[in-house]
């Protein structure tokens, strides 16, 4: 969802269009308010503005399906009366018993027009029955032809393409008529939307030629259908996958304009040799013919890579302040009273440039905010070898008498620790950065004993040694 919304607000914006933002909400099973206030919240999140809908207005409202039923009933008439739509009595078990007939006979299982031309005694003797018919549109006997944006001229038959409903038949408007409705209403030139539509689009167009008869549509909009996007075991990415799921992205602390990077390539690019780019670079670039219609991965780790390189673009101030909800309750695993702004704001460019996503940011810099480093067993077994806790030893003599204002100089000491030893820094180093941060793996290691401060370095390595030597 997020990447054709992306493409469509790419699209508006390159053209100086009006992008017309429409809730399809006419599932009342499915839509709620909750739902509602959520998409609104994504879609401002991601950073798209749209020109017509909800909470901006225009000349087309209401922007909610679930408020323009009357807008469908009367169009649905209109078909009736004209002769475009007709009522058909059938049941489902008669539709799937004539569906597997056509199958064994080798014949297209679609609709097969069995309701179209019903005499007024065959009406009458349905509802005499009791049956609720739904309204079908009626397909023209003509071979439909269009060009698609994406994947050029694509023709499809009418033995293809069967009548379809567009009415249940309790009186609820399908999908099929109140998207071309609005589209019509709404004068909507361009639809960019997925593959998985494309078998509907012919029928569409046909409902778009007689809403034109009947003076509601102005045009055929033209249409592009974008590639699927395929998960693990080369399968399509539904909106049931967690990948597909904007929330946990937002949890992980994706930035809008790293993600919105990413799926941009999804299909399209910038460039041969450019990954990494800017929204505003994308609008100016964007031209949907150049979208391929092959199937595009979901790469999460390309999605991190990227989105860590656009962490690394921001200005720090910029940084720290995004970072902020993953520094307090409930990420962070320290009392509020323990965080430090003045360490925060001193680690925070060293951190910048380590992290892929803002969620990251709690791991890396807990050792500064709690009482004791969270001890990773594995990294203690991995640093602490046969020696350490002499290593330790030399290293704190030499850390207490440095400059602890100088990175340069802690590292000095830690250096001269380890030639004492016989180590390169490398070695030497490992041990103490256990000992004060619980890992094996962080942010600079001299960078982070500075901010840290030399009482707490030098108490951290007094703990280790404790349990080197218990």
């Amino acid at each position: 969802m997020v990447r054709t919304a992306l493409f469509n607000w790419a699209f508006a914006k390159h053209h100086g269009g009006t992008l017309v933002f429409r809730i399809e909400d006419t599932d009342a099973a499915r839509d709620s308010e909750e739902s509602y206030d959520q998409l609104l919240d994504s879609m401002r999140w991601l950073g798209f503005d749209w020109d017509e809908g909800p909470e901006v207005g225009g000349p087309h409202a209401p922007y909610r399906q679930s408020q323009r039923m009357d807008l469908y009933k009367d169009v649905a008439r209109k078909l009736l009366d004209a002769g475009h739509a007709y009522h058909c009595y059938c049941s489902q078990e008669e539709l799937d018993s004539r569906r597997e007939a056509a199958r064994a006979a080798g014949r297209p299982s679609g609709y097969d027009g069995h309701c179209r031309e019903l005499t007024g005694a065959q009406v009458e003797d349905y509802k005499a029955q009791g049956r609720e018919p739904i309204v079908r549109f009626r397909m023209p006997d003509e071979t439909i032809t269009f060009t698609d944006l994406v994947r050029g001229e694509l023709t499809f038959t009418p033995e293809n393409v069967p009548d379809y409903g567009i009415v249940r038949a309790n009186g609820a408007p399908l999908y099929t008529l109140v998207n071309p409705v609005d589209d019509a209403l709404m004068e909507i030139t361009h639809v960019l939307r997925g593959e998985d539509l494309l078998s509907s689009t012919p029928r569409q167009i046909a409902l778009y030629k007689a809403l034109t008869e009947l003076g509601i549509a102005q045009r055929t909009p033209a249409f592009g259908h974008l590639p699927y996007v395929m998960g693990e075991g080369n399968k399509k990415l539904s909106k049931r996958d967690p990948q597909s799921s904007l929330n946990l992205y937002r949890e992980r602390g994706f930035l809008p304009e790293g993600l919105l990077n990413y799926l941009s390539l999804l299909g399209w690019s910038l460039s041969a040799d450019q990954d990494v780019f800017s929204v505003d670079e994308m609008v100016a670039a964007f031209d949907v013919t150049d979208v391929q219609p092959n199937p595009a991965r979901f790469d999460l780790k390309k999605c991190e890579a990227i989105n860590g390189d656009h962490i690394r673009m921001l200005d720090v101030k910029d940084f720290t302040e995004r970072c902020a909800p993953w520094l307090k309750a409930p990420f962070a695993p320290w009392a509020p009273e323990a965080f430090d702004e003045a360490k925060w704001q001193a680690i925070a460019p060293h951190a910048q440039t380590r992290l892929k996503v803002l969620s990251e940011i709690t791991d890396n810099v807990d050792f500064l905010f709690l009482p004791e480093p969270v001890l990773d067993e594995a990294s203690w077994n991995k640093a602490m070898k046969e020696g350490s806790d002499a290593l330790l030893r030399t290293a704190r003599e030499k850390l207490d008498a440095a400059d602890w204002t100088s990175p340069e100089s802690l590292k000095e000491a830690v250096l001269a620790a380890g030639e004492a030893h016989g180590l390169k820094l490398g070695k030497a180093q490992a041990p103490v950065r256990v000992a004060v941060t619980g890992r094996t793996v962080g942010l600079p290691l001299f960078e982070s004993l500075e901010v840290l401060g030399k009482e707490k370095t030098l108490a951290r390595i007094d703990a280790a040694l404790s349990k080197l030597t218990a």
